[in-house]
């Protein structure tokens, strides 16, 4: 198990942004290789103002950020950053359970 580091520099999202990408109904999840920098599982959130005002994209993270610290440490991989990108009305909306299995599908997928 790696441990968990939250991404806090643009630059980290830009680099996510321009590795694999998953879509899933509940979010978008964006998987960057570090190629050897680090043991440790970078994870970082975000929601555009399509996802609404920001108590609803406050919502939509938070839920991200639980399902992040419950599926990541188990089945991602070190060395690996992942952004999750919340999705209007189905981030919050969408049951806990799915949005589970969503983070977990989404990682055999990349893992596989």
């Amino acid at each position: 198990m790696a441990p968990l580091r939250r991404l806090t520099k643009r630059s980290e999202f830009l680099l996510a942004a321009k590795g694999r990408r998953v879509s899933t109904p509940g979010f978008v999840l964006q998987i960057s290789d570090r190629h050897g920098n680090g043991d440790w599982i970078g994870m970082g959130f975000t929601c555009s103002k399509k996802v609404g005002n920001a108590v609803a994209r406050n919502r939509a993270k938070r839920r991200l950020r639980e399902i992040a610290r419950s599926v990541l440490p188990v089945k991602g991989q070190g060395g690996y950053d992942y952004v999750l990108i919340g999705r209007a009305k189905s981030t919050a909306e969408r049951p806990f359970p799915a949005l589970l299995d969503d983070l977990r599908g989404a990682l055999a997928r990349v893992h596989g």
